[in-house]
């Protein structure tokens, strides 16, 4: 991303406004979103500068907004996401360290140019220390224990006085999964989801989801998974666990962090180890008094997993195709492998119809050559 003098001249305004105007600026490598991280040396001190530029996107929908009026808005709305809102962040930061976590203090912020200043939670993403052989099973226990503290009390209805915790409702749901028959479909199949198609995978999906209505509802990060994780092995407790990237966060089932962490769409957990941190979260959370129904529990895993896996394939068919980053392709046939196992639950047998007729086993996590090339 190349800045723009402009730009340049805002973050330079900032830091100086903070005391870091002469810090040396190391950028960290982007990733599938339009934000950036720059880590900060000054005096044998380290601090992130977030940037997140503002720029035209659909305002936020109120939180009794109808699915048209979302619609309207646009994908962000409709999903609920936050989009550019750094103002989001910072009240989700805030909520995170209340509640006992290891999210990043917030040491300065303009959230109308899009800048923050955050504690540097140090250099050691869970994905990279698992890659050099760090102890997985220490690390996943202390992802759980966090997990479970950030589970143990109820959603709170907002954030901040002007930001409210929306809920993952079906509207988003339905949002997320309609990406795997906008993007993905036609660069499996070689032709658009027709009509029919759109409206059946929808109606299923509305149905199967269902199933999630009066169940307990808390804080969702949304993104809990290797990537977002920093390990802070020198530290105890719930501190070893650095949170980041929680700005999305909504309110909804406690099963969806915790697939969310255990299908991991970038690296394997192996089955063992994923069935062994389910029942240590079940363990924990009736230590601290909010026992969840096994059965239930698991049932709504499954549906949230195949939900979650649905929406992931076709970002990263979308990443692909519209925002040329080929490089999440790679990861297809693990998010596939992921999406048949949680077809199998018996709660999702007409769902499991539906994608062995539409998008049978041959094509899925492989996309047509044509495809492949134009996204290069």
């Amino acid at each position: 991303m190349t800045m723009t003098s402009a730009r340049e001249d805002a973050i330079a305004g900032f830091l100086s406004d903070a005391g870091w105007g002469s810090a040396e600026r190391h950028p960290l490598p982007g990733d599938a979103s339009t934000r950036r991280y720059i880590r900060l040396h000054l005096g044998g001190r380290t601090a992130m500068l977030m940037d997140q530029p503002r720029h035209a996107e659909s305002p936020a929908a109120s939180p009794d907004a109808t699915p048209e009026q979302r619609r309207a808005l646009g994908y962000n709305a409709l999903a609920r996401l936050a989009g550019a809102d750094c103002a989001r962040f910072v009240a989700v930061a805030e909520y995170l360290r209340g509640q006992g976590l290891a999210a990043p203090e917030i040491l300065a912020a303009d959230t109308v140019q899009g800048l923050l200043l955050l504690e540097d939670l140090g250099f050691d993403l869970y994905t990279d220390v698992l890659s050099r052989n760090g102890d997985e099973r220490a690390m996943y226990e202390a992802a759980i224990d966090a997990l479970v503290r950030l589970h143990a009390a109820p959603a709170p209805h907002a954030l901040a006085a002007d930001k409210p915790l929306f809920a993952y409702d079906e509207t988003a749901q339905l949002a997320e999964v309609d990406l795997l028959t906008e993007w993905f479909l036609p660069a499996a199949i070689g032709r658009p989801a027709d009509a029919a198609e759109i409206e059946e995978h929808r109606t299923l999906w509305r149905t199967a989801l269902a199933a999630l209505a009066g169940g307990p509802r808390v804080f969702v990060h949304r993104d809990y998974h290797a990537q977002n994780l920093i390990w802070r092995n020198a530290r105890s407790g719930l501190a070893r666990v650095g949170v980041i990237d929680f700005q999305d966060a909504l309110a909804g089932s406690p099963a969806y962090d915790l697939i969310s962490l255990l299908e991991d769409a970038r690296r394997d957990v192996a089955p063992q180890l994923a069935e062994a941190m389910t029942e240590r979260y079940l363990g924990n959370a009736r230590v601290l008094g909010a026992p969840l129904d096994p059965e239930r529990f698991r049932a709504s895993a499954a549906l949230l997993a195949a939900q979650r896996n649905a929406k992931i394939i076709g970002i990263f068919a979308r990443l692909a195709k519209r925002d040329l980053k080929p490089r999440y392709l790679v990861h297809l046939p693990r998010v596939w492998g992921y999406m048949q196992h949680d077809l199998e639950h018996s709660a999702l047998r007409p769902l499991k119809s539906w994608y062995d007729a539409t998008l049978p086993c041959a094509v899925r996590g492989v996309l047509r050559p044509d495809f492949a090339e134009a996204s290069s």
